[in-house]
This record gives C-alpha cells, sequence and structure tokens, in this order.
C-alpha cells in the first residue's frame, strides 16, 4: 500500500512539473513570437524610413539637375517597399518643400523638409586658385604669422604657408579644403611642397578641425546674373562711376553723375538688389536691412564697411551684405590703418585686394565678419619670408558669419547645390 502511495505521488509530481514547464514552454513560445512580431514592425518602419529618406535625395538630384521645376516621384524597391515624394517652391520665396513618404507592408514614414539653394556664401573662405596675376607674372600669395581666420575654408588650388598662420571653423567643424594635394611651404626663404600639415622649424600652422587634401573641385561663377536681373526688375540699376554711403537709418546717400545724383539720399531698393553698369562702385558706412551690391566692374572700399546691429553682440540681427564686383574689390588708400568689414565678398573676375598692397609702410588688421570670396586670390600686404614680418599692406582676421549659411545676401551667386534648412518626420 505503501509502495502504491509514493508511486501515486511520483505521478502527480510528474504531472505538476510537465503542467509547469508546458506552461512556461508556453509562455516564452508566446512571448518570443510576440517579440519577432515587434522586431519585423521595427524593422520594417525603420525601412520605410529609409525609403521616405531616399525620396528625399531623389528631389535633392533633382532639384540640383533642373534648378527650378517642381515634380514627383514614386518608385517600388523589389522585396522591400515603395517611396512616394513630391517637390515645389514654397510661394514666389527661393525655399522648396519636399514630402515623401516610405511604406514597407503596413508600416509608413513620412519626412517633410525645406531647402534653399546653396550659395558661395556658405564660406569664409574660398578662390578658384591661390595665384595672382601681375605684370606677366603668375605670383603665389601667402597665409602667414598673424593671421585668423575662423570659418568654412576651400581653394580649388593649393595653400601657401609661412609660419604660423591658424585655421579653424568652430561653428561647423570641417576641415580646411584644398583640392590640390599638398600645401607650398615657405621653409624659411626655401620653397617646398609637402602633404604634411606643418614644416617644423620653419612652418607650423595650425588646422584645429583638420585638413582635406584632395578636395572635390567646386566650380565657379564669372557673372552676378541673379543679382542683375533682379536689380533691373525691382531693384536699382546704375550705369557710370558710383558711390554708396550706407546710412544707419536705413538709408543710402548715393553719387552718380549719369542719374545727376550728388550725394543723393534715397531709401534702399526694396528688394535688396543693386547693380552698376560701367564704372566702379566705391562704397563705405554702416547698412541697416539687406542689400546686395554688385558691378560689371571694381568694387572699392573706401571706409569701415559696417552693420547697424552687430550680430556678434546681438544674434537676432538681420542686418546682411553682399559685394559682388565682376572684376576686383579693393581697399583703397584711403581706407583706416585698422579697416573693418561686415560683409560677404564676391571678386569673381579677379581678387580681393589692397591699393598698391607692396607699398609701405606696414598697415594694422582687416577685420572681416562675413566671407571672401574670389577667383583669383589677391594680396593684401608683403612680407619678409625669413622672419614673416609684415612690410607693408594688412594682417588678415577673418571671421566667419554663421548666418549666411541659411540668410545669404540678397540674389547672392549660387554653387548648383541645395542646403537643408528645416526637416522634421510627419
Amino acid at each position: 500500500m505503501m509502495l502504491k502511495n509514493k508511486k501515486g505521488i511520483v505521478l502527480i509530481t510528474a504531472y505538476i512539473v510537465i503542467a509547469v514547464l508546458t506552461i512556461l514552454g508556453a509562455a516564452f513560445i508566446s512571448r518570443s513570437i510576440s517579440e519577432m512580431r515587434v522586431a519585423e514592425r521595427e524593422k520594417k518602419s525603420m525601412q520605410a524610413f529609409y525609403l521616405a529618406e531616399s525620396g528625399i535625395d531623389y528631389a535633392i538630384n533633382r532639384l540640383r539637375a533642373t534648378g527650378n521645376s517642381s515634380g514627383q516621384i514614386s518608385s517600388t524597391l523589389q522585396n522591400i517597399g515603395s517611396y512616394d515624394c513630391s517637390w515645389q517652391r514654397v510661394g514666389s520665396s527661393s525655399t522648396w518643400e519636399a514630402i515623401s513618404t516610405g511604406t514597407v507592408d503596413d508600416a509608413q514614414r513620412a519626412i517633410r523638409v525645406e531647402l534653399q539653394p546653396d550659395t558661395f556664401a556658405r564660406y569664409l573662405y574660398f578662390t578658384d586658385t591661390e595665384h595672382f596675376r601681375w605684370y606677366g607674372w603668375r605670383l603665389p600669395v601667402w597665409f602667414v604669422t598673424g593671421d585668423l581666420l575662423g570659418g568654412p575654408l576651400q581653394t580649388n588650388s593649393h595653400f601657401h604657408v609661412s609660419g604660423n598662420p591658424l585655421f579653424r571653423d568652430p561653428n561647423f567643424n570641417k576641415p580646411v579644403k584644398s583640392q590640390e594635394d599638398f600645401i607650398t611651404y615657405m621653409n624659411g626663404g626655401w620653397p617646398i611642397n609637402s602633404t604634411a600639415t606643418s614644416n617644423p622649424p620653419y612652418d607650423n600652422p595650425t588646422f584645429e578641425e583638420g585638413l582635406q587634401l584632395g578636395a572635390e573641385r567646386a566650380p565657379f561663377p564669372s557673372k552676378a546674373l541673379d543679382l542683375r536681373t533682379a536689380a533691373v526688375q525691382d531693384g536699382l540699376m546704375l550705369t557710370g562711376p558710383t558711390s554708396i554711403v550706407l546710412e544707419n537709418d536705413g538709408t543710402m546717400t548715393v553719387t552718380n553723375p549719369n542719374q545727376g545724383w550728388n550725394s543723393q539720399n534715397m531709401a534702399m531698393p526694396s528688394n535688396g538688389a543693386l547693380f552698376v553698369n560701367g564704372g566702379n562702385t566705391t562704397i563705405s558706412g554702416t547698412l541697416n536691412g539687406q542689400l546686395s551690391v554688385g558691378t560689371n566692374r571694381n568694387i572699392v572700399i573706401a571706409d569701415n564697411v559696417t552693420y547697424n546691429t552687430d550680430p556678434r553682440i546681438n544674434p537676432a540681427s538681420t542686418d546682411t551684405l553682399g559685394l559682388i564686383a565682376e572684376k576686383d574689390v579693393i581697399i583703397s588708400d584711403s581706407a583706416p590703418y585698422d579697416v573693418e568689414i561686415s560683409a560677404s565678398i564676391m571678386a569673381l573676375g579677379n581678387s580681393f585686394t589692397v591699393e598698391n598692397w607692396w607699398q609701405g609702410p606696414p598697415k594694422g588688421t582687416i577685420t572681416l565678419f562675413g566671407g571672401m570670396i574670389q577667383d583669383e586670390r589677391g594680396p593684401v600686404g608683403t612680407f619678409n619670408p625669413a622672419t614673416n614680418s609684415k612690410v607693408s599692406g594688412y594682417s588678415k582676421d577673418y571671421q566667419y558669419d554663421a548666418r549666411l549659411m541659411t540668410n545669404p545676401p540678397p540674389f547672392y551667386p549660387t554653387t548648383g547645390d541645395y542646403v537643408v534648412v528645416t526637416w522634421r518626420e510627419q
């Protein structure tokens, strides 16, 4: 009897254990199935997101190719899913909107972005070549000890370095870019080419965010076509030599003999576009507003050019100035010992330079807040290659105005690319 009872207890215990194991196994299987379903949903959701991003990439590439055409596309990737994307201009502005929806089975993700044409105002410093044509000579122009450059830098050439200039990009943390794969160092008066970022003990530049040699070439324009058109349509188009003094009340004082204007005070053009044909344009003063000044000749900077509201002090400032010459931008002999310029400057035909840059004694510093973009890099002074001390002209303190990356001066020349200014998932 005792033996039968023991057998019964063992049997009952075995049933209980089997039942518990069955329940645990079923729970485990159920949980595994649930987790697999969740993982599958997450996988499909991420695939839908990447498909939506693919649609945005397609829209940007089409805008790069066509420049100003709205469009839409539906595309299916075999065994994965599909995306539907459309893009169009926002009203009459230069902003474009692209909306893309990715679909994988029952999972959908949608992305909306706003795009703007990328302009050369994205650079603190850009050159097509680092050489300067002077009386039949093709001369290198150098960065030297005491030069400070803070912002995005690129050349379609190679840099020339003597001593210890400082290059940095605190806002965007991007390397200095050079299309060619070397730097020319002064080497104490015996120039050499090197792929190194320094050539001790003579030359030791600082590239705080690094240096990218062999970078892709960026195309460079030769005309300010958009600014010309805007000046004719709703701006101000002038002919012949012109002098412009910017006033801190938002007006400007203009001298133009062809118009019979002698220190004529007037409002700035409503669309911010001013272009001068057939004459050099002299500029100075304090800007209150948004303005681009262009000419098919030279722009001459006769005095300080500043903003009424300095964005370095008040980030809410909307003052922006573009100076765009289809030849040279020149700092005149009449400019101060230390000259201050707040603007994004383009010399499309030649260079940014200083009048009589080779003549001493040396001056102070060009303090530029904005950008410097030029076809051929122009000299702003000379130096002693053995000591890196200044002999004539100015030292350079160029700092980027980060607002210009997404809010350039009116009708500023574009790079042919587009930049994302807002991004959100719907």
